[in-house]
């Protein structure tokens, strides 16, 4: 029997719409070994603004996941493909980015994942919370870094995407997250009419780093993301 390993694939994403001469984003799709796997599940992945595909965190979670049998993809937005770039894209460029990229999931309709999962980091998590309260149809959102408020600014909430929601919901923090205060989020959720766990990564900023005296590696924290992502989804799989 010929052995089979996960693959990494990059491919490019046409765009329903040109975006300032751009008409294709990059991704890569992960493909684990033996897919399509029974269980047939896929995890969407959006970078924050300032950021690209390449992010370490993004990297590190999608090689994690595609390694536990997901199908894993991650994407550019448009802005992310010019050298220079504003901080993000219009809101409904960001919007048609992302569906475009579930659709790159299902355009095979012989490998196309049965159950998806959908989620992102900073800017990537509050395209996908919007994207969740649209007919799109997902097992579960994972909110990496929500920007919930402006840095510094709790008082300054922005949740009403937030209350739309109805797929299951997983929130991963930072404790230091200057963009979203712990103790407001928890106060949110509360309003939220679906099923949510928020966890917090000890120490982390909005970038998932920790200060230089901390005894953990990098490799550590995005370890402890992806266990509670993994932990998270393992469940709502199991219930759908």
């Amino acid at each position: 029997m010929v052995e089979q390993s996960a693959q990494f694939k990059e491919f490019e994403i046409p765009l329903p719409e040109s975006v300032g001469g751009i008409e294709r984003v990059s991704a890569v799709m992960g493909i684990p070994e033996w897919w399509p796997t029974c269980q047939r599940i896929a995890m969407v992945l959006a970078h924050d603004a300032g950021a690209d595909i390449h992010h370490p965190m993004l990297e590190h979670l999608q090689q994690r996941l595609t390694h536990e049998k997901f199908l894993t993809l991650r994407f550019n937005f448009p802005f992310a493909e010019l050298s220079e770039h504003p901080t993000h894209d219009s809101g409904e460029t960001l919007l048609r980015t992302f569906r475009a990229a579930i659709g790159a999931l299902l355009h095979d309709p012989t490998s196309a994942p049965a159950h998806i999962f959908i989620g992102g980091h900073g800017l990537g998590a509050a395209v996908a919370a919007q994207i969740a309260t649209t007919q799109i149809r997902i097992e579960g959102t994972f909110l990496l870094s929500f920007p919930l408020h402006p840095p510094g600014e709790p008082e300054k909430v922005s949740a009403e995407q937030l209350y739309r929601i109805t797929s299951p919901t997983l929130f991963v923090q930072g404790s230091r997250d200057q963009h979203c205060d712990l103790s407001v989020l928890k106060q949110v959720v509360r309003r939220m009419g679906t099923t949510i766990e928020v966890r917090s990564v000890h120490e982390a900023d909005e970038d998932f780093t920790v200060p230089g005296e901390s005894l953990r590696s990098p490799d550590e924290i995005y370890d402890e993301v992806f266990d509670y992502l993994l932990k998270w989804s393992d469940k709502h799989h199991a219930a759908s």
